[in-house]
């Protein structure tokens, strides 16, 4: 037989034994075992339902409709990719407290596009520690007690001293103002009501539309006029950094700007996206958390009733050290029933409603695989309205936060949690309480139309929740 004629009878038969091979072999590899669930449209998967608008006091007719079917821990295709859903509040615990090892933060392009590659908010690994401790070091305890709680109460007697007895106006854009200024002066040290300061506020609010917009980068959409606005801020930021140049000393270090430039490891790139990413985390959150207290109390007034005489009570020891004397720390340490109150609002609003991660390693949880490169959500507020976890979850009940067992507040993520813990967690508290401090011992409110917080996936009250005050005699 010639060889030509042997080589075709070897390759048929060869061809044939390998097609077996790997046929048994792909029979024996263990496939995942993923959680049920469904991939949705092609491309764009079940985006658009996951993300339509629903109560904030809600997880959404999508989130409840894909646990009672398919239980806590799904699987779905999301922003584009395979993705992991969680309702499960030990697979989130689990996800957050292995950020790093199993998973990383894993934020769409677009936020990272807009927010800078330096935000806090995307950075991975090293960069990101290193990040996080100038934000750490810069809001120590310290700080709070001998600088930010006499500048938080100076910015709460700034922002209430316009309110006029009977006046009707958005409590949501008083907030905003509220922390923005805040913030501000904290980062760069400009005061309020300057026009650079309202320059900055305005060129913000274009940019957070953007931000929460869809990534449709062309003329006239609202991501493409944030990102216009994007650079008018770090223009700002970046003139700022100018003026201090040679002059870097003791008081540079009352803001977070001069904090940052004695970071001299740090580009000038690199502190500009910092600034930015912190005067977006310590903005929103905090004017949407304590827009939310001032809602959710409206409506309970045994609890305002109480937490007016928790802070009448501090007043009192105010007045007997001075009538003008300021909030020490310890009147803070007093604020105990405040604090069940924020807790209770964060957990009931779920300002942040759910984080991006992706798996760095293949994952086995539950019985359930979550193969490497997959994204997954764990879902806070899906957990803080859970009813096996918490007794009437959409009741405003900040009692149960009064001497409550470590199973409670270790289901409350109201903050994340893990490595990438908010770092401006007790900034955020000491804001609220402070704003409270003031709000309920000068004023009476009540809600001038019916509205309520919505979340698209970002939390808006549609009409700005309007308000009534009359001031208390």
């Amino acid at each position: 037989m010639s060889i030509t004629k042997e080589l075709l009878l070897f390759f048929p038969s060869s061809l044939l034994a390998l097609c077996v091979y790997f046929y048994l072999a792909g029979l024996n590899r263990k496939r995942p075992n993923l959680p049920p669930g469904c991939g949705g449209w092609p491309l764009i998967g079940e985006t658009f339902a996951y993300l339509k608008a629903h109560p904030a006091t809600t997880s959404g007719r999508f989130m409840e409709h894909h646990i009672k079917r398919y239980g806590k821990i799904y699987r779905s295709n999301l922003f584009g990719e395979p993705t992991i859903v969680s309702a499960d509040v030990g697979l989130n615990r689990f996800i957050l407290q292995n950020e790093g090892r199993l998973f990383e933060c894993s934020y769409p392009k677009s936020i990272g596009g807009i927010l800078g590659k330096w935000s806090m908010l995307v950075l991975v690994g090293e960069m990101h520690q290193r990040m996080r401790m100038i934000s750490l070091n810069f809001l120590s305890s310290a700080r709070l007690r001998a600088v930010l709680l006499p500048e938080v109460e100076r910015q709460t007697i700034m922002a209430i001293a316009s309110w006029k007895d009977g006046a009707i106006f958005s409590a949501q854009e008083e907030a905003k103002k509220f922390t923005f200024n805040l913030m501000a002066k904290n980062i760069m040290s400009m005061e309020p009501g300057e026009a650079e300061t309202e320059m900055l506020r305005r060129e913000y609010i274009t940019f957070m539309k953007g931000v929460v917009s869809a990534p449709l980068n062309f003329p006239g959409t609202p991501y493409w006029k944030a990102l216009k606005s994007r650079s008018c801020i770090l223009q700002m930021i970046e003139k700022k950094m100018e003026e201090r140049k040679g002059r870097i000393g003791a008081e540079e270090a009352d803001d977070l700007l001069g904090w940052a430039l004695k970071q001299s490891s740090l580009s000038k790139e690199q502190v500009m996206d910092l600034l930015l990413s912190l005067l977006f985390a310590g903005h929103e959150t905090s004017s949407m958390a304590l827009a939310l207290a001032i809602f959710f109390l409206q409506a309970c007034p045994k609890a305002l009733q109480q937490l007016r005489e928790e802070h009448q009570n501090i007043a009192r020891q105010k007045r007997e050290r001075g009538d003008d004397e300021p909030l020490i720390w310890e009147d803070y340490k007093q604020m105990s029933f405040s604090q069940c109150v924020i807790n209770e609002t964060l957990r009931l609003g779920n300002v942040v409603r759910f984080v991006h991660r992706k798996a760095i390693q293949d994952v086995h949880y539950a019985g359930y695989d979550i193969p490497r490169g997959w994204k997954v959500l764990p879902v806070f507020a899906a957990v803080h309205l859970d009813r096996e976890l918490y007794a009437e979850p959409h009741q405003f009940n900040p009692w149960r936060w009064q001497g409550c067992s470590p199973g409670v507040t270790s289901n409350f993520m109201g903050y994340g949690g893990g490595p990438r813990l908010c770092a401006g967690s007790e900034l955020a508290k000491l804001e609220i309480a402070v704003f409270l401090h003031h709000l309920v011992l000068n004023f009476e409110w009540a809600l001038a139309e019916p509205d309520s917080a919505f979340a698209y996936p970002y939390l808006d009250f549609p009409k700005g929740l309007p308000i009534k005050v009359q001031a208390i005699a």
